[in-house]
């Protein structure tokens, strides 16, 4: 693709998001706060007296945490849900990191409910919890259900565990994340056919199918109708695909109003090519251009089975996108002085951001991170960039002996001595984020002007 020198269409909308606003993290983490202390009140109101017996405690330790539990998975299920606010203003790689942890409190809470249940009633009867679990299973309504319920839940929990997701294929790990959903639904109907605060209160049980009802319908939403009105409006078909350096490839693809998906530079979609062992995975790639009105681009380099497949792609493919997404764009940009420091393939948002966001000559600098010269992608437009914007562009590559140029404090403050006025966006492997982190704390950047989003999740 060849790049749009002087873009002021580009960078007057990169303009217009540079707008100083607060995150929407803080209070939605405290709505988050006040829906459980709203269980919890659901819990005491129906709790005439807490008896003092063990056994009665357990139960009641039970109901409470199976209605924690019915919550949190809602609020699972919301962040799920893509929803545009979130993804954009949040960041993905933070909604993730949201969904990871709530999941986590879903399960220990499932698994404290089931087991304080059982062995509380197992108490109550003078059974054992073997046999009273049999009778809890077979004899109360939905329980059926919502054993597979809590199986497949343990399931999924067990393959996001990171030790595992680590050496299963993403696509794998994908589909049996869907599980989910079964898990959820099989689960649901148990809490209001048994649950003490439910029977006989339909105050409760509205305010619980209306918070269902709620994030099923941002699912539908945003997982299913936005993307299918999205993808037969815009009829996205793969262009060509050209080789930019040793194992990364830049897919062109082409489609019908594409100004009205709304994307910006240093977003991302995710990707569904419709092909031969493609078609039932959908991973995440950045755009590596500014968006055109007919054209988008992505930029990749082969880490796995998806991404090795794309350089065999064929014009005409059809490709199935969801997004845009992300929040690594101008608007996080607060100082008129901005570093760009990009390792590997995560060169791709930061070469679109290098092109569109504002700046007067030396206000940006870019500087790549990359084992040799060959596996500089894009070299040619960044320097074509770099040229007519006036703009500073630095590679970190390994000596010919293979020595690793550090990226230290010292050494941000030599090559940029007020680094500690700019803005930093940062996009690469984990490993190197993390470096440069530390490196740029270490050099005085605040936290808050460090941005940074992964797909590590």
């Amino acid at each position: 693709m060849k790049t749009i020198q002087h873009s002021r269409v580009g960078r007057r909308q990169a303009q217009r998001r540079i707008r100083p606003r607060r995150s929407p993290a803080a209070p939605l983490l405290v709505l988050s706060w006040a829906g459980a202390a709203a269980v919890l009140w659901l819990w005491w109101r129906n709790t005439p007296a807490v008896a003092a017996t063990t056994a009665d405690r357990l139960v009641h330790a039970g109901r409470i945490t199976g209605l924690l539990a019915g919550y949190v998975i809602a609020l699972v299920i919301a962040q799920m849900a893509r929803v545009p606010a979130l993804e954009r203003r949040v960041g993905s790689d933070r909604v993730a990191r949201w969904h990871a942890t709530s999941g986590r409190y879903a399960l220990s809470l499932t698994l404290a409910h089931v087991v304080s249940i059982l062995y509380g009633y197992a108490l109550q009867a003078d059974t054992g919890v073997v046999a009273q679990t049999l009778s809890v299973v077979t004899g109360y309504p939905h329980m059926i259900e919502a054993a597979v319920g809590t199986l497949l839940l343990l399931l999924v929990g067990f393959v996001s565990a990171g030790a595992v997701r680590r050496r299963m294929r993403y696509e794998l790990w994908y589909h049996l994340h869907l599980l989910t959903y079964a898990a959820v639904y099989l689960a649901f109907w148990h809490q209001l056919a048994a649950g003490g605060e439910f029977v006989g209160d339909p105050t409760a049980r509205t305010a619980w199918y209306t918070l269902y009802i709620a994030v099923g319908v941002l699912l539908l939403w945003y997982r299913v109708l936005t993307p299918v009105r999205l993808n037969l409006r815009h009829r996205m078909r793969v262009e060509s695909v050209v080789r930019e350096a040793p194992g990364v490839v830049s897919v062109l693809i082409r489609g019908r109003r594409l100004h009205r998906l709304d994307a910006e530079a240093g977003q991302f979609f995710r990707w569904r090519f419709l092909t031969k062992g493609l078609r039932w995975s959908a991973n995440p790639y950045s755009l590596s251009a500014p968006p055109r009105p007919d054209l988008l681009r992505i930029t990749v380099k082969a880490v796995g089975g998806h991404s090795a497949a794309l350089a065999g792609l064929r014009p005409g493919t059809r490709v199935w996108a969801e997004g845009p997404y992300g929040a690594l764009t101008a608007a996080r940009r607060s100082r008129g002085k901005v570093l760009l420091l990009a390792g590997g393939a995560g060169i791709t948002p930061l070469r679109a951001l290098f092109e569109t966001l504002p700046g007067a000559p030396g206000d940006l600098t870019l500087l790549y991170r990359a084992r040799t010269a060959e596996e500089l992608a894009l070299r040619d437009e960044l320097e074509a960039i770099a040229e007519a914007r006036g703009a500073r562009l630095l590679y970190a590559v390994n000596s010919p002996e293979g020595r690793r140029p550090a990226i230290t404090g010292k050494t941000l403050r030599r090559i940029l001595p007020d680094i500690a006025r700019h803005d930093v966006y940062l996009c690469g492997p984990p490993g190197l984020a993390e470096e440069s982190y530390a490196a740029l704390r270490e050099a005085g950047v605040p936290h808050r002007r460090i941005h940074h989003e992964s797909f590590e999740f």
